[in-house]
């Protein structure tokens, strides 16, 4: 019977790519606000994500922490997203109970990946990845929130993720402000809906225009 059950349910096939960047996020439990201050759980995530390129050889594109939840664009040349997530957020977990002096349980399941193979696609997740704190009214922009690689990246705080080249926002060695622009130019609410549903997938796809059958808008443009 056990062996019936093992085939007739078996476990959720991922895809594993040494060369695509995965998006990857998970929520809190209960999808509750994290219960410390913000800097304190940043430094937590900050110092974890630090270990974890090191020890598993990660590629670390971008991070945001939002009160509740996470994103992360990421590419593991070595294939091992499980290994370096699992620890990840069994670390981390360990040390938000150890600060508050509880053991419950901090994730509310385990997170979501989805792989990014095309570059259109990679710079639709990076706006809306970086546009997430605007769209929930924490900042006014997105270089403005604290809590960001961006803030980071443009100099506005100390950083200690290591975060690989980022060539959608430095030109030459220069902040490129076109890039800038374009992150606070506010989507349409049926883009953001689009690329959320996207990347509740495997591997990201854009679903086409129900009305017409025809390929969504943004296969043809930027969020």
């Amino acid at each position: 019977m056990e062996l019936v059950s093992n085939v007739l349910m078996p476990r959720k096939t991922h895809l594993i790519s040494t060369e695509y960047p995965y998006h990857v996020n998970c929520r809190t439990h209960g999808g509750q606000f994290i219960p410390i201050d913000m800097p304190i759980a940043w430094e937590i995530m900050s110092n974890y994500l630090f270990f974890v390129k090191h020890a598993y050889k990660l590629k670390i594109h971008s991070f945001v922490l939002m009160n509740n939840h996470f994103h992360l664009i990421v590419t593991t040349p070595h294939g091992n997203l499980s290994e370096a997530m699992n620890y990840f957020m069994r670390e981390t977990s360990k040390e938000f109970n150890r600060v508050l002096k509880r053991e419950d349980q901090f994730y509310g399941s385990r997170y979501y990946r989805t792989l990014v193979k095309r570059v259109h696609y990679w710079s639709n997740v990076y706006k809306y990845v970086y546009r997430n704190p605007v769209q929930a009214g924490l900042s006014q922009s997105c270089e403005e929130y604290r809590f960001s690689t961006l803030h980071g990246l443009l100099g506005k705080s100390r950083m200690t993720i290591p975060i690989e080249e980022d060539h959608f926002l430095f030109s030459e060695f220069e902040i490129n402000s076109a890039t800038l622009k374009w992150l606070n130019e506010t989507p349409l609410a049926s883009d953001i809906e689009a690329l959320a549903k996207a990347l509740k997938r495997k591997e990201f796809f854009l679903p086409k225009n129900p009305l017409n059958k025809q390929p969504h808008r943004l296969e043809e443009s930027l969020l």
